[in-house]
């Protein structure tokens, strides 16, 4: 996977701004239900990655940070409690706390097998859900939601900048307590840019930000969101430095 692996390298050099959509690692061989899952948990604003074996999913794990994994368990190179298993072993001593793999990851196992000594030695080993297949989307969902909740603790807080005031938990904005409709790219837009108020971020920064691995991306899709974002917030607006990127200023917090 070497163009995956580089996509995945150049986006953890980012990741010390927070992503407005939760990022979820799907690893499954399938290809029905991986773009089954992929397609209908996009609709829901998630942003999905998808690996088909143990190797590929580790080495994501390694790269990237996700917010949960959804984990088959029969894969071409093994068996993905391998992957549950590393995940939750020891670190080594001495290491930085904040490396890759995340051990606190949250992970659901999706899987056909359904004895309850199976669903016990998953839960055994770290998992911090099952669900057997076949399965209805939204019992999914509300599961990683679950999860997401379990793993994130209280809900993050309202930020005021300026006149606005963003809720990253309902992902709503209000100027001047007015609710401002704004499509769920260029809500993901201004909350990547209100976490780095004051820096300036490149294009290619934001778009790895919001897409999922191989999406097809438009060469002006930022340059769109930006200028919908502009009529949309007066005062607060996105700041360009030419050939550089965007940025709000910090004067308006």
């Amino acid at each position: 996977m070497p163009r995956r692996a580089a996509i995945v390298w150049r986006r953890s050099r980012q990741r010390a701004l927070h992503n407005a959509r939760m990022r979820i690692l799907v690893v499954e061989d399938n290809a029905g239900i991986a773009a089954g899952l992929q397609a209908n948990l996009q609709q829901r604003r998630y942003a999905v990655d998808v690996c088909t074996t143990v190797a590929e999913a580790w080495h994501a794990l390694e790269m990237e940070r996700f917010d949960a994994v959804l984990l088959d368990l029969g894969l071409p190179d093994g068996d993905g409690s391998e992957i549950l298993r590393r995940l939750r072993g020891p670190r080594r001593p001495g290491g930085d706390s904040q490396a890759l793999p995340d051990p606190n990851t949250p992970v659901l196992i999706l899987t056909a097998r359904d004895q309850v000594r199976e669903r016990i030695a998953g839960l055994d080993l770290g998992a911090d859900d099952y669900l057997v297949k076949p399965f209805d989307i939204d019992e999914l969902e509300a599961r990683l939601r679950a999860m997401l909740r379990r793993a994130g603790g209280q809900a993050a807080p309202v930020i005021r900048h300026g006149e606005l005031e963003v809720d990253p938990a309902a992902r709503t904005v209000r100027r001047d307590g007015k609710l401002v409709e704004m499509s769920p790219r260029e809500f993901s837009v201004l909350w990547v840019l209100l976490q780095a108020r004051g820096r300036v971020l490149s294009r290619q920064q934001i778009e790895e930000h919001l897409y999922s691995w191989g999406t097809a991306v438009e060469s002006n899709a930022v340059e769109v969101h930006i200028h919908h974002l502009r009529k949309k917030l007066g005062n607060a607006s996105i700041v360009t430095m030419r050939g550089v990127g965007y940025f709000l200023p910090v004067e308006n917090t």
